[in-house]
């Protein structure tokens, strides 16, 4: 990267997280351009500093632009950072990858697993670019979107298996509200931002159901034996799943309204249908189109994941909400691990 200039990042794509990390780095001085997929949402950028699809009530510094041509919006980036559904990062990925920069740093949003092939976002951006993974970085964390936007504190992990290219995402996204943290466990971070996404969709079940705080604990807790489990199976610390990737990022998607997995859980326990839930979420949301393939990873590493095991079922209409609470409950007592 060049130290003559600052930092350049190109955004894609101007959702409610990439919006909320474009305005990150543009407050540490970065040069952002995010990439709309609509014309208004990028021209509405541009001309009135407001994402009217996403936080209308919050200007955005004037230094963010927007474009709907992924070229000039990779034109010089240092960074790309990537905040898609992690069901559509292949198809979009490859249409991108021809104007990705020989020294571009990427950096991953996405917190989901590849239906059908079951990898990780970084494993999609190395099988569809070619990239080295010293190039491909993981930012994970509770963050809660709304709330970065009204800048209130907050903190990540940047995971890189190269050092310098994980201070050089740390320096150009360390704000006075939000402070990242560098880490070379990427497996980690991944999936423990992955497989928090299931486990608040069965603590917003609970909540729908009008379970108490004691089940929605319970949930918590043994979901993240079960995501740890996984992640150190295929190669994780387990330091990083008791951390901001870990532990940090499941209590916030869990434990708040504001967090899309929870609330599609929540419409659920309240007896909604799949489509229904679909429709008042209105956002994408990850643990349901991930559920069956970290439950797949599961079975593939002989690790027993018995609330995603449940999720899973759930949502594929397998079981009914009573069957669910029940097959958890009614699991033989055993030591807690």
């Amino acid at each position: 990267m060049n130290q003559d200039r600052p930092a350049r990042a190109a955004v894609f794509s101007a959702g409610s997280w990439g919006t909320a990390v474009g305005k990150i780095m543009a407050d540490t001085g970065t040069c952002v351009v995010m990439h709309a997929r609509r014309a208004e949402i990028a021209d509405a950028i541009n001309t009135t500093h407001h994402n009217p699809g996403y936080f209308p009530d919050v200007e955005l510094p004037h230094t963010v632009r927007a474009t709907t041509d992924p070229a000039t919006a990779l034109d010089g980036a240092d960074f790309l950072v990537l905040s898609i559904p992690a069901q559509s990062l292949r198809t979009s990925l490859a249409a991108w990858a021809p104007h990705i920069g020989p020294d571009t740093v990427i950096v991953s949003l996405m917190k989901g697993i590849e239906t059908g092939s079951g990898l990780r976002a970084s494993q999609v951006i190395t099988e569809v670019t070619g990239i080295a993974t010293e190039r491909i970085a993981v930012l994970s964390g509770p963050n809660l979107a709304r709330e970065i936007m009204d800048g209130q504190p907050a903190a990540a992990t940047i995971a890189c298996p190269d050092e310098a290219a994980a201070h050089q995402i740390q320096r150009a996204c360390h704000t006075p509200y939000f402070r990242p943290y560098t880490s070379a466990d990427v497996i980690g971070c991944e999936l423990g931002g992955a497989v928090k996404n299931v486990i608040a969709l069965a603590v917003g079940i609970a909540s729908g159901m009008g379970l108490g705080h004691n089940a929605q604990a319970m949930l918590i807790t043994r979901g993240l034996a079960e995501t740890t489990r996984l992640a150190t199976a295929m190669g994780a610390h387990p330091s990083t799943l008791a951390g901001l990737a870990g532990l940090g990022d499941l209590v916030a998607t869990c434990s708040s309204p504001l967090s899309r997995n929870r609330t599609f859980g929540h419409h659920l326990g309240q007896g909604m249908t799949m489509a229904e839930a679909t429709a008042a979420t209105r956002q994408t949301t990850e643990g349901v189109k991930s559920a069956q393939a970290i439950l797949a990873l599961a079975d593939t590493h002989n690790i027993e994941m018995p609330i995603t095991d449940v999720i899973s079922a759930l949502l594929h209409e397998k079981v009914t909400l009573e069957q669910a609470a029940g097959a958890l409950m009614q699991r033989p007592p055993k030591p807690e691990q």
